[in-house]
């Protein structure tokens, strides 16, 4: 199912990981994600101060490592965000993500409205749930 509105996603959620490098690859693995930012601390590359990952249907996300500064948006914690995702091949990024290693929350099912989707649980705790809806 392609974007029945044909415009460009504008909603793009902003995450805060432990281990930010870890999640990106985690997230590319699993789910399909594309790196497509990444700026690390010239001190210490192992803090992400800014990186986007893209979703090939549209939007993607935003995120750093948490507890890196004073700001709202790092003193967030970890592992509690959950995020849906417009998928076209459910079964095939299910397969994929549990192959990863992501944990089942909500196995592969055809919902009453329409859709067809999971939810999985990533290694920091948040929730992704993916499915053919776009939305009313």
């Amino acid at each position: 199912m392609t974007n029945p509105t044909n415009t460009a996603a504008a909603v793009w959620p902003i995450l805060s990981f432990r281990d930010a490098k870890g999640m990106t690859d985690f997230l590319v693995t699993a789910f399909g994600f594309e790196q497509s930012a990444m700026y690390t601390r010239e001190d210490d590359p192992t803090v992400v101060e800014h990186a986007e990952l893209r979703w090939p249907l549209g939007g993607g996300i935003m995120y750093g490592t948490s507890c890196k500064d004073d700001s709202a948006f790092s003193q967030r914690t970890p592992g509690n965000d959950s995020v849906y995702l417009v998928c076209d091949a459910p079964d095939e990024l299910f397969e994929r993500a549990t192959k990863a290693g992501a944990e089942v929350v909500r196995g592969l099912r055809d919902e009453d409205y329409g859709s067809r989707g999971f939810s999985v649980r990533d290694p920091e705790g948040n929730l992704w749930s993916f499915g053919t809806y776009w939305g009313a």
